[in-house]
């Protein structure tokens, strides 16, 4: 295993098990090395620190382990087993109502770079990473072990997350490493029904971190109207409408993400209340909107994904928010998010604040939001905690 040697006082941040090295904390680099080999780190006394994986980038070691060990099946097998073990504290595993949830996030549960969702008996694993990526089949293998009979198929689906150039370069497509299962595959979450395609959907086929979200838009909606802006497959819509809203209206810029919101509807009805489902951008939509709604949910994609993008997306935020406030009627209820890990908690409610006070309209917070237990955030990687949320109630 190749050994790299970090500059004296650089070793701080892993002794507070901080998982990520930076390029310039390397003093050398012992032999030559390639991208996704898995690494020795030493301090500049010589003495170890962590094993991880290497990356040409400006993260370049992701730590799998504070102690020395071997990363084999084995070692997949005990960290698939945490994991496992704290989904089951939380109820999902076993759940006669939700049948979907994160098995592995990330830094969150110790292994930087790898996303692992469950949809009933189908895993998706998702590389951020090549260095997780060339792993893969002993993940799978541990993976297997762990679930038994629980897991009938488990896919690749990294495409869309690896460096390009490696993607290109192994002519790799998101595959099935064991088994196959046709979709769209329906699944439960809080006994609600939805149409997963994890082939062709985004991230891994469904939004898993809004889940309790979902849940705490059911107390303010019956007998309301409500938009759902940014819908994707339509979860807040689905759970509107089975909490008795009067009309819930689904806005997308993508048409695809409209049938499947269509189609998650059709799954869960009948219902009360109404449901129109719109392929159209949301800006645009609510610039020609003349309509008020009693709830709105804006629950946007990332606007930024690096810290020089993030004036720009503090912008958006603010100008789609405001949009959003004076589309409200008196006495409405606001569910805003932001998924950006760039745009902290302070710096969303700050942009919040702003908006608000451009409409002059009075506005009171009354909860604060963020990603479910099954999407952990580690006390040494803060970084970790990127979904973020408000409700307001709006005068």
């Amino acid at each position: 295993m190749v050994k790299i040697i970090l500059k004296k006082g650089k070793e701080e941040s892993l002794l507070r098990r901080h998982p990520w090295i930076f390029s310039g904390a390397i003093h050398r680099i012992e032999s030559a090395i390639e991208e996704g080999d898995l690494v020795e780190i030493m301090d500049a006394k010589g003495q170890f620190l962590a094993i991880g994986y290497y990356s040409d980038g400006s993260i370049a070691v992701r730590v799998l382990s504070f102690e020395p060990t071997v990363v084999d099946t084995l070692f997949w097998k005990q960290k698939i087993e945490k994991a496992y073990v704290l989904r089951q504290k939380i109820a999902l595993t076993d759940s006669k109502s939700t049948n979907c949830y994160r098995l592995i996030h990330a830094e969150g549960d110790e292994i930087s770079g790898l996303i692992i969702d469950i949809y009933n008996t189908t895993a998706v694993v998702q590389c951020h990473a090549i260095g997780i990526h060339r792993l893969r089949n002993d993940i799978k293998n541990a993976l297997l072990e762990v679930y038994q009979n629980k897991i009938i198929s488990i896919y690749d689906k990294s495409a869309e997350t690896l460096p390009p150039l490696y993607v290109k370069n192994l002519n790799f497509k998101n595959e099935y490493l064991y088994g196959s299962i046709e979709t769209p595959q329906n699944v439960l979450e809080n006994d609600h029904t939805f149409a997963i395609d994890w082939v062709t959907g985004q991230k891994t086929g469904f939004f898993l971190d809004q889940r309790n979200n979902r849940q705490l838009l059911s107390a303010y909606v019956r007998d309301k109207t409500v938009l759902n802006a940014f819908c994707y497959s339509g979860g807040f819509s689905v759970y509107a409408l089975k909490a008795g809203a009067k009309h819930v209206e689904s806005v997308d810029i993508s048409p695809k993400a409209i049938d499947l919101t269509t189609q998650n509807v059709a799954l869960n009805a009948p219902f009360t209340g109404t449901h129109e489902a719109r392929a159209e951008d949301v800006l645009t939509f609510f610039k020609n909107q003349t309509q008020k709604y009693e709830v709105i949910i804006v629950d946007p994609p990332a606007f930024a994904k690096s810290m020089a993008k993030r004036h720009n997306a503090v912008q958006a935020y603010k100008r789609l928010n405001i949009m959003a406030l004076r589309a409200l009627m008196p006495s409405g209820i606001l569910f805003t998010f932001s998924c950006s890990q760039v745009v902290d908690i302070d710096l969303f409610y700050n942009t919040i604040v702003a908006a608000a006070m451009e409409t002059n309209r009075s506005v009171r917070l009354i909860h604060r939001l963020t990603q479910p237990a099954d999407h952990p955030v580690s006390l040494f990687h803060p970084e970790g905690a990127y979904l973020k949320g408000l409700v307001l109630y709006v005068e």
